[in-house]
């Protein structure tokens, strides 16, 4: 990382990060150019391990890459602000953003539905009690991307506020 003083290596101030984004964009192999695609997620922590949890149909080229290959790059950032800096007669954007790779694996039978209900359903208060269409499921992947490598960066607000 060129900007060191930007980088955020303490753990938990990366899930923190992580826990303020809702889409995450992740990067497949596809011939000469990587298929970036934004997608909804969730995320469990376990001993150190971060895993993204994300879904789609089973079908398409998302779901065909994935497939081919079951390794992913992922980012996820949080605009915060332009800013015009007269003194210097510069100008930043403001942001916090993750970044890194992962190992993909589909998951199945009991262990999927866990994921969609227990894990997916869970992230945000509006569907934790939700009555979804369980016949969905059957046609739903349900991708876990275990992370391999991670790192945050954070350019924050003059003064050091968020």
């Amino acid at each position: 990382m060129r900007r060191k003083d930007r980088e955020v290596t303490d753990f938990n101030e990366i899930i923190k990060i992580i826990d303020e984004c809702d889409i995450i964009r992740i990067g497949l192999s596809d011939g000469d150019f990587p298929y970036i695609v934004p997608l909804n997620f969730a995320y469990t922590v376990n001993g150190g391990q971060i895993c993204f949890y994300v879904h789609g149909a089973m079908a398409g080229r998302k779901y065909t890459l994935m497939n081919k290959n079951l390794k992913c790059s992922f980012e996820m950032d949080i605009p915060i602000k332009m800013e015009c800096i007269y003194e210097k007669k510069d100008v930043t954007m403001r942001y916090k953003c993750v970044m890194g790779t992962a190992d993909i694996t589909f998951l199945d039978g009991e262990e999927k539905q866990a994921a969609i209900d227990d894990i997916i359903m869970a992230r945000y208060e509006q569907t934790r009690s939700f009555e979804y269409n369980k016949a969905a499921v059957a046609r739903t992947a349900v991708a876990k991307l275990a992370v391999r490598e991670i790192t945050a960066k954070v350019n924050p607000v003059s003064g050091g506020a968020d």
